[in-house]
C-alpha cells in the first residue's frame, strides 16, 4: 500500500460563550474541528484560512498557534488506496462573520458550536489533547 506524510492544518474556533465549532464532515459522517490539507504554493496560515472559508463560508482571523501534531497514533489515516500520516499545524482562529444558518456544502454536512463538556460521541480521530491544548491559554506551544 502507498504511504505518505502530508502537511495539514486544523482550527479551534470558539464563540463568545466558549463553545467550540465542530463540522459534521460528509466524507466520514463524523464531527471534527475544521481541518484540511496544505496545498502546494501556500503557507500554513493561508491553508488554514482557506479551509475555514471553504468549510464554513465565513472568513476568520488567526488568534494563535497552538502546536504541531505528528503522532502516528492519532495522525495516521487509512484510505482505500493509501495510508497517510499528517503533520498538522493547529491554530486557534476567530470567525469575523456569522455562519449562515443551515450552511452545508460538498464537505460540510452541518456546523454547530458545542459546549466543551458536551461534545458529540461520534468525533473523528483527533489527537487526544486537542481540546485541552486549545483551552490552555498559556504562552506555550504543544508538540504532540
Amino acid at each position: 500500500m502507498n504511504t505518505q506524510i502530508l502537511p495539514a492544518v486544523a482550527a479551534a474556533i470558539f464563540n463568545e460563550k466558549g463553545e467550540i465549532l465542530l463540522q459534521k464532515r460528509k466524507d466520514v459522517n463524523q464531527w471534527c474541528i475544521i481541518s484540511g490539507h496544505v496545498e502546494f504554493g501556500e503557507t500554513i496560515e493561508q491553508a488554514l484560512l482557506r479551509e475555514i472559508e471553504e468549510e464554513t463560508n465565513s472568513a476568520a482571523n488567526i488568534i494563535r498557534f497552538i502546536g504541531v501534531y505528528s503522532s502516528p497514533a492519532s495522525q495516521t489515516y487509512t484510505y482505500h488506496d493509501r495510508t497517510v500520516q499528517y503533520v498538522t499545524s493547529y491554530f486557534e482562529a476567530k470567525l469575523t462573520e456569522e455562519i449562515a444558518e443551515d450552511f452545508s456544502n460538498n464537505e460540510t454536512q452541518e456546523l454547530k458550536f458545542f459546549s466543551t463538556d458536551q461534545l458529540p460521541a461520534d468525533l473523528a480521530l483527533i489527537n487526544p489533547n486537542w481540546l485541552t491544548d486549545a483551552m490552555n491559554k498559556a504562552e506555550s506551544v504543544f508538540i504532540r
